[in-house]
């Protein structure tokens, strides 16, 4: 009756695959519809840009690859900043971001610009920003 506490139930089908509850999905089935989900959110609410914190990690590299296109695809009207701990994810970054913290317990952000065509593990050297 209360429309502020009631959920919200998805239902999807992977290719090859019936219509299901996304309960009973795997991690990256589950991961690849929600984010055609947050995309779909994405084209109907724009903003200048997005934060997104992990949401490829349960992909596999073919998905990860999937989702980078759209983030390509997106690039050209919004910024995106991801948290990630995907080697192609970082390959596709213009820029890299680190958090590292030194033995004296003090935490360093260190940054990179990638130029274009070098990958993120061409590119570890990163500088304190």
């Amino acid at each position: 009756d209360d429309l502020l506490s009631t959920g919200v139930s998805i239902m999807a089908r992977p290719p090859g695959k019936r219509v299901t509850s996304i309960s009973l999905l795997s991690g990256g089935e589950k991961a690849m519809t929600a984010l055609a989900f947050v995309f779909a959110v994405f084209l109907a609410r724009p903003c200048p840009f997005y934060i997104l914190d992990e949401v490829e990690a349960a992909l596999d590299d073919a998905n990860i690859n999937r989702f980078l296109e759209l983030v390509r695809r997106f690039s050209d009207r919004t910024q995106f900043v991801i948290v990630t701990h995907q080697k192609l994810t970082m390959d596709a970054a213009d820029v890299l971001y680190g958090v590292s913290m030194g033995g004296d317990g003090v935490t360093k952000v260190i940054s990179r610009r990638l130029p274009k065509g070098v990958t993120a593990l061409e590119g570890t050297q990163l500088e304190a920003a």
